[in-house]
């Protein structure tokens, strides 16, 4: 959940899309996100999903940034095209979009992770493969990080 610090959505839930396709958001997401959020195709093959308000700031980077460039047009097309407005029903569930649901890979069990400013939507044998590798490495990627002041 998003604290007034600013500390952003953190923390992994694993939930199971039901037989109509839709998925609970985690319950400490909900408040934050509101009745209606924006999910895109991510990075990594997962799916981003951002308040109206943090898409907004997102996209208006985004648009800000210059169209001359080929690879500025190319992600700004890969983020803004595959964005879709999501109602959140009146027991906390979404229904994923079909397309987005195919980029992403989404089988029966969905990851929600809590990542600063949004929640990624993962298919769950990619994400807990994807996490297991990044643990592998989570010390030699502090050291970079390190390296260039972030950490």
């Amino acid at each position: 959940m998003l604290s007034k610090k600013g500390a952003g959505f953190i923390g992994e839930y694993e939930h199971s899309l039901d037989e109509k396709k839709r998925v609970s958001l985690p319950k400490s997401f909900r408040a934050t996100l509101g009745k209606k959020v924006v999910m895109t195709r991510g990075l990594d093959n997962c799916l981003f999903v951002y308040s109206r308000s943090a898409w907004e700031k997102v996209a208006e980077k985004l648009q800000s940034l210059s169209f001359v460039n080929p690879d500025t047009r190319g992600f700004n097309r890969f983020m803004l095209s595959g964005a879709a407005e999501v109602e959140v029903d009146g027991a906390g569930r979404i229904l994923i979009p079909e397309h987005q649901k195919a980029f992403a890979g989404l089988k029966k069990n969905v990851v929600f992770a809590g990542v600063s400013d949004r929640v990624e939507v993962w298919d769950a044998i990619r994400w807990h493969s994807y996490k297991t590798r990044i643990e592998k490495q989570a010390d030699a990627l502090a050291e970079k990080l390190g390296e260039i002041g972030a950490l």
